[in-house]
């Protein structure tokens, strides 16, 4: 493996943006992912590999692969390898200089200092010197991007960034249990009121006129209140399909914590 080689745990959109950031900057990257995502942006998110085999980003290739042998394959085509890996087993066998953390699940999930000669941890749920080395600030606003050496992240808001003058009512949640199906794909523009999906037999529908900017992978089991898709009312059908302002941040935040940690 390479030496200068980051694994990072999750492939949605905010890690993706990592992913890509490191990529360019001559790290050989590996993500790991769970065998069905839900991640709701799916065209700018590597982990729409684990469905289709690979996906391109702004250039930047992700391919699925299946054991340490194949990530090394990926990794000489010059492509990010994505593998199925809920417990991080595949830290020991690859021996990756970095592990970052990036599920943004807001708590920890098994991440530890001991992972790697460096460990970052992505937004809430971390603690620099104590779970990670240090700890990127995931909140929008004046800190976000901020690298931490000594704490933790701000606590998640659970406000949704403001676009236009909205906010909660651009994210849409399932008002049930159930299998997601499509009525519309992501890029499209809708309308308030329009049906997208539904979840089960129930209809989902935009509550603002838009791009459908992210919308869970169809087929897949969601809960009552899990976020399930994303309307911009920008009506800019590029944005769906390149890296968010956000996650550039954030990524650049991860870039400067390996650069210092790694002179430190």
């Amino acid at each position: 493996m390479s030496r200068q080689l980051v694994l990072i745990r999750g492939g949605g959109d905010i890690a993706t943006g990592i992913a890509h950031r490191l990529f360019k900057s001559g790290y050989s990257v590996v993500i790991t992912e769970i065998e069905k995502p839900t991640a709701i942006r799916r065209t700018a998110s590597f982990a729409q590999a684990m469905i289709d085999g690979e996906i391109t980003i702004e250039d930047v290739t992700a391919v699925k692969v299946y054991d340490a042998d194949e990530i090394g394959q990926a990794l000489k085509q010059k492509k990010i390898a994505i593998i199925i890996d809920e417990t991080g087993d595949v830290i020991e066998k690859i021996n990756p200089d970095v592990v970052v953390d990036a599920i943004l699940a807001k708590k920890n999930l098994g991440t530890d200092i001991s992972m790697a000669k460096i460990v970052i941890g992505v937004g809430p749920g971390f603690e620099a010197k104590k779970d990670v080395h240090a700890v990127i600030e995931t909140n929008r606003g004046h800190h976000l991007g901020k690298v931490i050496t000594n704490g933790k992240a701000q606590t998640d808001t659970g406000i949704p960034a403001n676009i236009k003058g909205h906010t909660y009512d651009r994210v849409i949640r399932a008002k049930n249990d159930g299998k997601i199906k499509h009525n519309a794909k992501i890029g499209d523009k809708v309308e308030s009121g329009q049906v997208i999906a539904f979840v089960g037999e129930q209809e989902v529908k935009a509550k603002i006129s838009g791009i459908l900017r992210g919308l869970i992978q169809t087929c897949i089991y969601v809960d009552e209140n899990a976020k399930i898709a994303d309307i911009d009312p920008r009506g800019e059908r590029e944005y769906c399909f390149s890296i968010s302002d956000k996650a550039r941040a954030v990524a650049g935040g991860v870039l400067e914590a390996i650069m210092y940690l790694e002179k430190d």
